[in-house]
């Protein structure tokens, strides 16, 4: 299922319930972020860290900018954005940064992010940030495979894509290896569409909403 169509029997199943238009608008999810992926690995060939980078939707990102640049101090605009980072990274850390990440049958464990930084580019918000593993782990000859999403759905995690197909660097592998990289599109059933359609901005979801609607990248290098 496409991301478009997705969206598409999101708002179907809404007009099907006869809500308004402005029930419309508020239905989760409220907003997107383009996710590009990068595999980090050490000197020895290890994976060791996952280089994430998150562009906001355009709206989103206008109203960001507006409050930061009406509230920004002596700093101005980068301190802002320093600052944006910096509450980001706080809010995600005890949620784990939004991540699974698995190896074979087993999940691996993740690190707290030390490396980050916030930009403003072409008038969207980006948060660039590494992710490391608890430990470097060997991967070749498993499958390695992870998701990126909020729990609640409020948010869609897609990766960067062009006319329904990811980019060719929303999944990249930085190491010699010989890897095979394909992103796999979400398949929610029927009824977690209609969960979600249900969902207004007061509502919260169901723990665990946003995995029905994540993608899944995976690598495989031999």
């Amino acid at each position: 299922m496409t991301r478009t169509v997705r969206r598409g029997l999101a708002m179907a199943a809404i007009m099907a319930l006869g809500l308004t238009a402005a029930g419309m608008v508020q239905a989760h999810p409220h907003g997107w972020i383009d996710l590009r992926m990068r595999l980090v690995f050490d000197g020895d060939g290890r994976l060791e860290a996952l280089q994430q980078s998150w562009r906001l939707d355009p709206f989103y990102s206008l109203v960001v900018l507006e409050e930061l640049e009406q509230e920004q101090g002596d700093g101005g605009l980068e301190a802002a954005l320093d600052q944006l980072g910096s509450e980001m990274r706080d809010t995600l850390s005890p949620q784990g940064y939004f991540t699974e990440l698995q190896l074979g049958e087993g999940r691996l464990g993740l690190g707290e992010v030390d490396d980050y930084t916030v930009l403003a580019r072409d008038g969207r918000i980006e948060f660039v940030f590494l992710l490391p593993l608890t430990e470097p782990r060997a991967i070749e000859g498993e499958t390695l495979s992870y998701r990126v999403f909020d729990p609640t759905y409020y948010i869609e995690v897609v990766h960067e894509a062009e006319d329904e197909a990811p980019l060719d660097d929303a999944l990249v592998v930085g190491s010699e290896l010989d890897c095979e990289t394909r992103i796999l599109a979400a398949e929610p059933d029927a009824e977690r569409i209609m969960e979600a359609a249900m969902l207004d901005v007061d509502d919260t979801a169901a723990a665990g909403l946003g995995r029905h609607f994540a993608e899944t990248g995976e690598v495989v290098c031999r």
